[in-house]
């Protein structure tokens, strides 16, 4: 690819996540660190990095932050 393509194709990349979105996982993230954040329904302490993450983007898409949808769950086989 020449140089021009390579710039015409760097300029058209969007970002995934906004500002706001990196504000609240950053936010959860610092939480865990501290001991203090908790899992939605259940109540329990979250001790998994990445749940931490999936909390924050969680939040940042309910106050309508810019973050792609979750990944849609397959169904369960039996």
């Amino acid at each position: 690819m020449d140089l021009v393509g390579f710039v015409m194709a760097e300029k058209n990349k969007k970002k995934k996540y906004g500002p706001k979105a990196a504000e609240k996982v950053e936010h959860a993230v610092h939480e865990l660190k501290r001991g203090k954040l908790r899992s939605g329904k259940s109540g329990s302490k979250v001790t998994s990095r990445k749940q931490a993450i999936a909390i924050g983007l969680s939040e940042a898409r309910k106050a309508g932050g810019k973050a792609p949808p979750p990944k849609a769950k397959k169904p369960r086989r039996r």
